[in-house]
């Protein structure tokens, strides 16, 4: 268990590092990322816009102050202080890394002459998606094993989708939010193999669950497979089927990158999800015993 979990949070580290290389350090993927921004903007109706400020507005400091501190009360409840550790951690330890990458690791160079000054401000990986995303896997995390489906039921859909509305509001590009994604991926698995490496994760023997296949597993597959493999086929096109000046490239790169940013979140959350498959983090570290001279035969 603890092997996988140091392995998941290898490779989202590593495709963290793909992803900032591929839409950020080259010149391609910086113009279909100016192209999603200049399309969001010709939105007609910007109704979604609209939305998504709606939804952005209520991620405040003090929503984030009150979502760790029900992480707290449940660890704390549940006297698991351990795992409360690992789920405030997974939230305070995103929001920090994503700060420190963004502002002072990974800049955003000009490679193609951006037209407007606010193109060059650097905006990877997004807080917005940190904060919800990690604050949804640090529920997954501390929740009891036999409610984890209940919590990520409720919570899933809307923090798989504030990367979406991020990229509708025009706060971020999506290689901003995917980046927030895996960003979280990687450390909660991190924390995770580290309470696996102290003996507090077991396997657990589960009964099949439809519900939580039909209500949460299954929604969640859609929005990754409809949102990936849409938003590939739309890039692909944007990217790379249409000249650069036609006036359909931004409209699909906007449309490409609103569902990528969606479909990349549901993804990771299957991800973990999967790594925590019959997986019970409830165990408590056993006392050591210290056994008699006369019991050990000395």
């Amino acid at each position: 268990m603890r092997g996988r979990l140091e392995a998941a949070a290898a490779g989202a580290a590593l495709l963290l590092a793909g992803v900032y290389g591929a839409f950020v350090r080259t010149a391609t993927g910086q113009r279909w990322e100016n192209a999603v921004l200049a399309g969001r903007r010709e939105d007609e109706t910007l109704a979604a816009a609209r939305a998504a400020n709606g939804v952005l507005d209520h991620i405040t400091l003090s929503s984030l102050g009150a979502a760790v501190a029900v992480l707290l009360l449940i660890g704390l409840a549940r006297r698991r202080s351990a795992l409360t550790v690992a789920a405030v951690g997974t939230v305070g330890v995103s929001l920090l890394l994503a700060e420190v990458l963004k502002r002072y690791v990974l800049p955003r160079p000009d490679l193609v002459n951006a037209p407007e000054r606010r193109l060059l401000g650097n905006s990877f990986p997004s807080g917005h998606t940190t904060i919800a995303m990690s604050v949804l896997f640090g529920l997954t995390l501390v929740v009891p094993y036999r409610w984890r489906g209940v919590a990520v039921g409720v919570c899933a859909l809307w923090a798989t989708f504030v990367g979406a509305y991020t990229v509708a509001a025009g706060w971020h590009r999506p290689s901003d939010t995917i980046g927030a994604d895996l960003l979280v991926l990687a450390v909660a698995c991190a924390l995770t193999a580290l309470l696996a490496r102290s003996g507090r994760v077991r396997p657990v023997a589960d009964r099949p669950r439809p519900l939580r296949a039909l209500f949460v597993i299954a929604p969640l597959c859609g929005v990754a497979l409809a949102g990936l493999g849409c938003g590939t086929v739309l890039l692909v096109d944007s990217m790379f089927r249409l000249p650069p000046g036609d006036p359909a490239v931004p409209r699909l790169a906007y449309a490409g990158g609103h569902v990528l940013a969606a479909g990349a979140s549901a993804a990771v959350t299957l991800v973990l999800l999967a790594l925590l498959h019959r997986v019970d983090l409830d165990r408590p570290r056993e006392p050591a015993t210290h056994e008699s001279p006369h019991k050990r035969g000395l």
